[in-house]
């Protein structure tokens, strides 16, 4: 059986601050970003693991997140922090930071909360 956590207020807060991008802007562009000329993966395996677990986690109530959940929230944060720094005004980049960040649900064009 899986175990549940309580996610601190912060981590809860922060990460949907981060993540900019809906559940359904971050299904489609892990769908767009895995289809290839040649095939197309399956819409449950499009995208890294780390895109599918944060679709995962903006697809759960608060009360259901998991140890893993919670990790991947962290893992988010620090992530988007490290790219971004402290300044999260929406700016252009280079397009592969841009969509390497895309997939893990922050787009740094739209405005973060």
């Amino acid at each position: 059986m899986t175990q549940h956590v309580e996610v601190s207020d912060d981590l809860w807060n922060e990460f949907h601050r981060v993540v900019n991008m809906s559940s359904r802007e971050l299904q489609d562009w892990l769908r767009t970003r895995s289809a290839h000329e040649d095939s197309e993966e399956l819409p449950d395996h499009a995208g890294s693991q780390t895109g599918r677990q944060v679709l995962a986690v903006l697809q759960k109530r608060r009360v259901d997140l998991t140890t893993e959940d919670e990790h991947t929230m962290r893992k988010v944060v620090d992530r988007v922090h490290a790219e971004r720094g402290v300044d999260m005004e929406p700016k252009a980049g280079q397009e592969n930071w841009r969509h390497r960040l895309m997939t893990i649900g922050h787009d740094p064009l739209k405005p973060v909360d």
